[in-house]
């Protein structure tokens, strides 16, 4: 399955269970990879036939900044259901990664991976 891929979104959001993450932010960035055939796009040329990563882009920051969750794999949860509601794919993995957690050691970050899937509908 061809790939569109979103890598190294950076957004400042209010997610974390202490209570100074919800009351000063911090930056979270994410790899976003959307599963759909792209064949009618590499053949024709023409933005209806893929996804406008523009758009997942502006959507993904919406779905970030609207609410503060307590873990972050509640957000992840949060924009991939909001990918696979608003856009033609087959399936999303929301690679998000948090730079600055609160943590008594030198971390390049701490993050979670999902992968959701399109239900069939009947």
């Amino acid at each position: 399955m061809d790939k569109i891929i979103i890598k190294g979104l950076h957004i400042f959001a209010y997610h974390g269970v202490n209570p100074e993450e919800k009351e000063n932010g911090q930056t979270f960035e994410l790899d976003v990879t959307m599963q759909r055939n792209l064949t009618q796009a590499c053949n024709n040329d023409l933005l209806s036939a893929t996804v406008n990563y523009a758009k997942v882009i502006k959507l993904i920051t919406k779905v970030m900044q609207e609410q503060s969750d307590d873990l972050i794999e509640r957000a992840a949860q949060r924009v991939a259901d909001a990918v696979l509601q608003e856009f033609n794919v087959e399936s999303v993995t929301v690679f998000l990664k948090k730079p600055e957690a609160p943590v008594s050691a030198k971390i390049d970050f701490a993050g979670v991976e999902i992968t959701r899937t399109r239900v069939s509908q009947p």
